[in-house]
């Protein structure tokens, strides 16, 4: 299992090739939440998700073929995957599901990547990604069940630290890198909490059941946080150090979607939403003086979605 430690080497090796991403620190009050708030625009990364630090981790600690590099993914990793790879000069091969949005996948082409929509969801694109690797040889970037793509992803939760001071992380959970990362990076001091929409409990039934299981998908963040199953390594942190885990609605991070663009003229997709949408529906409840922050983590949407 990694630990801050691991976290602050991918940190090291990565930063002269993200962005450091600007946090807003907001009064009490603001979207309806009677406490400070932090809101770090992870949605301002590179290929426009926190998913850039995993995936350029991966790439600068692997040796990559000349066959270069295959990658699945609901949209977001393989747009990390994408656009890290032609940074540094590899090919790559995505492997989208059918849900994957357009705008994902136009993303995905404009990093001059080789793209592939396949099978109705996240697993059935991975088993075809898994299957391209084999048959060429190129290096395989998973897109959350990989300690090293989420002691990358974790980087994050170290820079927020570093921009401001809260007890409280909200994460949004899909497969389960970012949490695990953010966990394994800031976990032991502070309390992190897990937020996933109702169509996508994966963690929520993991730690519910005491082990990784099979759910359905569905409902409005399915295309990001669309895992059926939560990584395996990413539970084990979970388990150990994320203090409760929380659903919201799609009308919550619908809600908190639209405040992010009337309040702050922020494109948020949904899942970059969804923390957010826990702290104004009151899905987590803060305690008295807590001071919370949560990441916007993406915003590769149809901007008319949300506007």
């Amino acid at each position: 299992m990694i630990g801050r430690s691991d976290v602050e080497a991918a940190w090291r090796l990565i930063q002269p090739h993200v962005r450091r991403t600007p946090v807003l620190e907001l009064p009490a009050g603001s979207f309806g939440v009677r406490a400070p708030l932090a809101l770090k625009l992870e949605s301002l990364q590179l290929s426009g998700s926190f998913k850039a630090r995993g995936a350029f981790h991966k790439l600068l600690a692997s040796k990559v073929p000349a066959a270069g590099i295959v990658a699945a993914s609901g949209g977001n990793h393989g747009a990390a995957a994408a656009y890290a790879a032609r940074a540094l000069g590899h090919k790559a091969e995505i492997f989208v599901p059918t849900i994957a949005s357009s705008a994902k996948v136009e993303r995905l082409k404009s990093y001059s990547a080789v793209v592939h929509q396949i099978g109705a969801v996240y697993a059935e694109a991975r088993a075809a990604s898994e299957k391209r690797a084999a048959e060429t040889g190129a290096l395989m970037v998973p897109a959350y069940e990989d300690e090293v793509v989420f002691a990358g992803a974790g980087s994050v939760a170290l820079e927020f630290a570093e921009q401001a001071t809260f007890d409280t992380l909200l994460v949004a959970v899909g497969g389960g890198g970012l949490i695990a990362g953010c966990a394994s990076a800031i976990g032991e001091g502070t309390r992190i909490v897990a937020v996933e929409t109702e169509g996508t409990p994966t963690l929520y039934e993991a730690l519910r059941a005491g082990r990784p299981v099979d759910v359905a998908i569905s409902g409005i963040a399915a295309d990001a946080l669309g895992a059926s199953l939560i990584g395996t390594p990413n539970f084990e942190v979970a388990r150990r150090l994320v203090r409760e885990s929380v659903l919201v609605s799609d009308e919550a991070v619908r809600k908190a979607q639209r405040a992010l663009w009337d309040q702050l003229r922020v494109i948020a997709e949904p899942a970059g939403a969804t923390g957010l949408a826990a702290l104004m529906s009151g899905a987590y409840k803060r305690a008295a003086g807590e001071r919370v922050a949560t990441l916007i983590c993406g915003a590769n949407t149809d901007p008319g979605s949300v506007v």
